[in-house]
């Protein structure tokens, strides 16, 4: 981690560490603007960060680690989509209707705090992406099975920017970052409670079983570690497509294995919603259906393989990955 890196590591952990998953939108949108993480993505002539998608990662890592209850990875994707340094912004998941010149009419949803946003980036129903105020239609209200808001605009002739991008891919990356954050907390959590709790007179951790099924939770989390830095990577180099779809959907795969070890480990404390297990494993299954579910990505990765041929694998799956 080089020294701008770790600046944005303690940055970002100090604010996380203290507003939790139990923060609010209302005392949330300030802290990160304070901090100016919002900008995190955005040239410094634009009144940004300038930071790299690698620098990005570790932002968004912490953010899974700690459960974060605010939008603070999708303020970084819309500011750097919208290149705007001023509002608070948010990213949505579904569009549907059509645009007419600069005018949209239709729905935007899956969107993150959206009562909280000033504008909403979407995917734009023929490619590429859309800005759209968020006062600029009715807002109706939805939480995921972990509890933070995602909700749905309803727009009609609605004044609309064009934007590059991809903010549906995009957001499928901050959430394998994500997802790597809230795994190594969880493998975390897992290993402490093993060396705390006892039984037959010795801690859980000295049985064979048990440091079998935290070896294999160990392989999970390292996988979606690796998948989500291979994908930045190719990010700061250009666009990263495959990348992408695959550190999603190894990252998707991730979080049945080893939320499924980390309760069976707890046993019954596991279950209760008191315990700070929950905030990172219900996080974990919200983010593995949003913005792409193991069959969108696997089709997004084995349509174009299927498409050249048993010939062309190998010799394309080394050239995306070299």
């Amino acid at each position: 981690m080089n020294e701008q890196q770790q600046m944005l590591s303690e940055m970002a952990d100090g604010l996380f560490a203290e507003h939790g998953p139990t923060a609010t939108v209302e005392s949330g949108w300030p802290a990160i603007a304070e901090v100016a993480l919002d900008g995190l993505l955005l040239a410094e002539d634009q009144g940004g960060f300038g930071g790299s998608w690698e620098e990005a990662l570790t932002v968004f890592r912490l953010a899974g680690y700690h459960a974060i209850a605010l939008p603070v990875v999708e303020a970084i994707v819309a500011a750097a989509l919208a290149r705007r340094s001023d509002g608070r912004g948010t990213v949505a998941a579904v569009t549907e209707g059509r645009i007419v010149g600069d005018r949209f009419s239709g729905t935007l949803s899956g969107i993150p705090w959206g009562g909280g946003a000033d504008y909403v980036v979407a995917p734009a129903p023929d490619g590429g992406a859309i800005v759209v105020a968020a006062q600029a239609g009715t807002l109706d209200t939805g939480r995921n099975i972990a509890g933070e808001p995602r909700d749905r605009l309803t727009v009609q002739d609605a004044p609309v920017a064009r934007l590059e991008g991809n903010p549906f891919a995009l957001m499928a990356l901050a959430r394998v970052a994500q997802i790597a954050g809230a795994l190594d907390a969880t493998l975390a959590l897992s290993v402490g409670y093993v060396n705390e709790r006892k039984q037959f007179g010795r801690p859980l951790a000295k049985f064979q079983a048990v440091q079998q099924a935290l070896a294999s939770f160990a392989c999970e989390a390292a996988a979606a570690n690796c998948a989500a830095m291979g994908a930045a990577q190719a990010m700061s180099r250009g666009s990263a497509p495959f990348e992408i779809a695959a550190a999603k959907l190894r990252a998707n795969r991730a979080i049945g294995t080893g939320t499924a070890l980390a309760h069976q480990v707890h046993g019954a404390i596991g279950f209760t919603e008191e315990y700070q297990l929950h905030p990172l494993t219900r996080r974990l299954w919200a983010w593995r259906s949003e913005f792409g579910g193991d069959a969108y990505w696997s089709a997004q990765l084995g349509g174009p393989i299927v498409a050249a041929g048993s010939s062309a694998f190998w010799s394309g799956l080394t050239a995306l990955t070299g």
